[in-house]
């Protein structure tokens, strides 16, 4: 693993990062994708709910919202 790479569950709110992998089984991936968390889409976390789960991300002009155990499947190098 790269040391500027991180989940993206893991990537502080007000940072971007540029996603470089997915590991999700197959209905998840397929999900991510069509969200466009594809490979080089840059991500920006922009804030936690007040449990911490889940937490909002800036992605192609469009906010979403993922829970921690999927945002943990996503690897992103960090911008």
């Amino acid at each position: 693993m790269r040391t500027d790479a991180v989940s993206l569950n893991r990537l502080p709110v007000g940072k971007k990062g540029r996603v470089l992998h997915l590991d999700a089984d197959d209905a998840s991936r397929r999900r991510l994708l069509d969200l466009g968390l594809v490979v080089g889409t840059e991500v920006e976390s922009l804030y936690k709910s007040p449990s911490g789960n889940p937490v909002a991300y800036f992605v192609r002009g469009a906010v979403i919202a993922l829970r921690d155990d999927v945002a943990g499947g996503i690897l992103v190098a960090l911008s």
